[in-house]
């Protein structure tokens, strides 16, 4: 099925041979109709797009399998120099009976509802960081220098109240703020269910014992990875989240790495930085390292590279069920979690403990 905003083009293979084309139109009704038209033994093949979980859904009771495509690696693997949607929806037909069709994970109900709250999240965050940026430019505008302080705290409210603007910048400059306060409270509500649901996951809680990891860090990553068993090492997670170097080699040339590759989810990747940059604030190995990175690369690369090692964290912690093993009790006191408490982190670079008699200093 080729899918398109309102209508999917199927083509149906048989025995290597395309014996029937159609149109199906992407409302619920003609689709749950064109579904019981299937029968069980049926393998269906989509490509991802921003309705395809919904035609997944609705396909999955009908048919044996529901196999999603990735567009990127399809149109890499068949070029095609005729391109329509009949020639499209029968070349993912043929390479699906090939075996060579490159799938992706299909989320189950639990992480594509968590996703369905990061994403909303996101919008709502986005549209404050406009507001806020519309409001610096009217200032801007007006020759007045940046607020030395929490602009859009009570402060800076009195503060903006006291300025010499025009009136009909006044008035857009109020309608912005009550705008603000607006958007700024259901990011709140968001926040307070994303709170709540992580409270409620084992997981997300012991994600939250690494420094710098909040119940939206964690909450944002779980709904990214959904079930950890899909990557078999940490490189691999690490890889997912777009956090890995380009590599450039041919011939008898070095490799080259570039920069870090930016694929996969976005929202988690930088989930992940904010981490680290909070992290840094913490006492403990990741400021260690941070700082040490810092040093030497500067602190976009510090970040990064935190973020990175952060990635590593999750993995093994998901893979063990275990704890960080340098999360700090609640009381502030100082206790080594025992062998049965503490997730696996040798890999990491960071030591579980100390020679005797060798005194730890603080990073």
């Amino acid at each position: 099925m080729d899918i398109h905003r309102s209508f999917a083009q199927v083509a149906i293979l048989e025995d290597g041979t395309v014996t029937k084309q159609l149109r199906v139109e992407l409302v619920h009704e003609p689709l749950v109709a064109f579904a019981k038209t299937l029968s069980l033994d049926d393998e269906v093949v989509i490509e991802v797009t921003g309705n395809s979980a919904a035609v997944e859904r609705l396909l999955r009771p009908h048919v044996k399998r529901v196999a999603v495509a990735n567009p990127r690696l399809v149109r890499a693997i068949a070029y095609a120099r005729v391109k329509t949607d009949k020639v499209d929806a029968a070349t993912l037909a043929k390479l699906h009976a090939a075996g060579f069709l490159p799938e992706v994970w299909v989320a189950d109900e639990d992480t594509y509802g968590r996703r369905r709250q990061i994403a909303e999240r996101s919008g709502v965050l986005a549209q404050v960081v406009r507001i806020k940026g519309r409001m610096k430019a009217i200032l801007h505008a007006n020759l007045i220098p940046p607020y030395k302080g929490h602009l859009f705290g009570k402060a800076g409210q009195r503060w903006l109240d006291a300025l010499p603007l025009p009136p009909e910048e006044r008035g857009m400059l109020q309608r912005l703020i009550a705008e603000l306060e607006r958007v700024s409270q259901q990011l709140s509500e968001i926040d307070k269910v994303v709170a709540q649901q992580a409270l409620d996951d084992p997981r997300a809680l012991k994600l939250m014992t690494i420094p710098g990891a909040s119940s939206v860090v964690a909450s944002t990553v779980l709904a990214s990875i959904g079930d950890i068993a899909r990557f078999p090492s940490p490189d691999k997670l690490s890889s997912y989240f777009g956090l890995t170097p380009r590599v450039r080699q041919s011939g008898d040339h070095p490799a080259r790495h570039g920069r870090i590759s930016k694929q996969g989810n976005g929202d988690a990747r930088k989930m992940l930085v904010e981490a680290a940059w909070s992290a840094k604030t913490a006492p403990g190995p990741l400021r260690a390292f941070f700082n040490r990175v810092q040093k030497k690369r500067g602190a976009s690369a510090a970040a990064v590279a935190t973020a990175r090692k952060l990635a590593v964290m999750i993995w093994h912690i998901l893979t063990s069920g275990k704890e960080y093993a340098y999360a700090r009790p609640a009381d502030g006191s100082v206790r080594h979690r025992g062998p049965q408490e503490t997730a696996a982190v040798e890999p990491l670079g960071v030591r579980t403990g100390t020679r005797p008699g060798h005194r730890a200093r603080s990073p």
